[in-house]
């Protein structure tokens, strides 16, 4: 495909030149550099983030991990959490 890019003419020359160097078109080294920014971001997290850990004794009294309403209704409830403990 055949398009109009506007480039820093710094930025341009120093892609001229990497090209003259490598003998090869400037148009390559920039779909080149394209493809690489475009798999950079396009690729997964390889490490997900570290998630804190808090002490405790599992699932608060009363709640019922099963229903989406019934967590719900309970942390409604104005009970304060040390007080469901």
């Amino acid at each position: 495909m055949r398009t109009t890019v506007r480039l820093d003419d710094e930025l341009y020359a120093a892609v001229k030149a990497r090209a003259a160097r490598s003998g090869r078109t400037v148009a390559g080294i920039i779909e080149d550099a394209l493809r690489a920014q475009l798999a950079a971001t396009a690729a997964p997290a390889s490490t997900l983030p570290t998630l804190p850990v808090f002490g405790g004794s599992g699932v608060m009294p009363g709640a019922d991990l099963e229903s989406n309403a019934a967590l719900r209704s309970t942390m409604d409830e104005d009970v304060p959490l040390d007080a469901r403990r």
